[in-house]
């Protein structure tokens, strides 16, 4: 499946009903160089909208969203050493956590990346 997007500048990509989750290059552009990366723990319940990772870079703090309701199955543990591939591979690498998706249907109301490309444009 292509890649789904959010106003908060997360993406996932899904397979079957897992999603894995990480930010844009847009986002890791607006941070500036990653320094810290916090990843949730495998097993936790999260609700769509619920601030579930923590990204920190050279110039601020910034919650990472579950753009979909469901069960974190892993957590990207190689950011603990590595956080800059976050700014090397924001859509590789550099992802955060995956999810075991409780409502695949949550998913539609997500922009895909022509809808994502015209909101960052809209930005200025």
């Amino acid at each position: 499946m292509s890649m789904k997007y959010t106003n908060e500048h997360e993406w996932i990509r899904v397979e079957g009903d897992v999603g894995t989750i990480g930010i844009t290059q847009y986002a890791q552009e607006q941070l500036g160089d990653v320094v810290f990366v916090e990843v949730p723990a495998v097993g936790r319940k999260v609700a769509k909208g619920e601030s579930v990772a923590v990204v920190e870079s050279v110039k601020a703090a910034s919650d990472i969203y579950a753009p979909v309701s469901g069960e974190v199955v892993e957590g990207n543990a190689a950011l603990a050493d590595a956080p800059g591939d976050v700014n090397a591979e924001p859509t590789g690498k550099g992802w955060f956590f995956k999810l075991k998706l409780s409502d695949k249907s949550e998913l539609d109301g997500l922009m895909d990346e022509a809808g994502y490309e015209a909101f960052v444009k809209s930005l200025g």
